[in-house]
């Protein structure tokens, strides 16, 4: 008798390579989908990944963790970066939100797509980050 080996189907071995997956660039990913992988996969945060030059696209709510850069990015079509930041009421364990650790955001732009953390993170995230109409270029068109 043979032992039969289990076959993936094309959705969940898709889903393996993209959370095993460490640098992308120059594309646009739906964190909703990104976050759903790896919960899959049993990790809990999205850790150690690489985004240049992409489109990050929401709804979500990203808990910026340890570790986390972001390099001349666009947070978001907004007036007042502070509409992005969410403060939590809890310091221990957050619900319903996409944990990123030891990530680094270059060039990147966000759409639908919120930030929560810790007073001193959100601090600096409303003192050093820019809205979409921030990098616009002198012909009005995002750089």
């Amino acid at each position: 008798m043979t032992d039969q080996i289990p076959t993936l189907s094309p959705e969940e071995a898709a889903g393996r390579a993209l959370v095993a997956r460490t640098s992308f660039e120059k594309e646009a990913v739906w964190l909703p989908s990104l976050a759903v992988q790896h919960w899959n996969a049993g990790q809990m945060a999205i850790d150690g990944k690489t985004f240049t030059d992409c489109v990050i696209e929401g709804p979500a709510v990203v808990a910026v963790m340890n570790g986390t850069t972001f390099d001349n990015c666009a947070m978001g079509t907004t007036s007042d970066v502070r509409n992005l930041l969410y403060r939590p009421l809890s310091t221990t364990k957050l619900a319903g939100v996409v944990g990123m650790s030891n990530c680094r955001f270059v060039r990147c732009r966000f759409a639908q797509v919120g930030f929560t953390g810790s007073d001193d993170l959100l601090e600096q995230l409303r003192g050093g980050v820019k809205s979409m109409s921030d990098v616009a270029t002198p012909s009005g068109t995002l750089a």
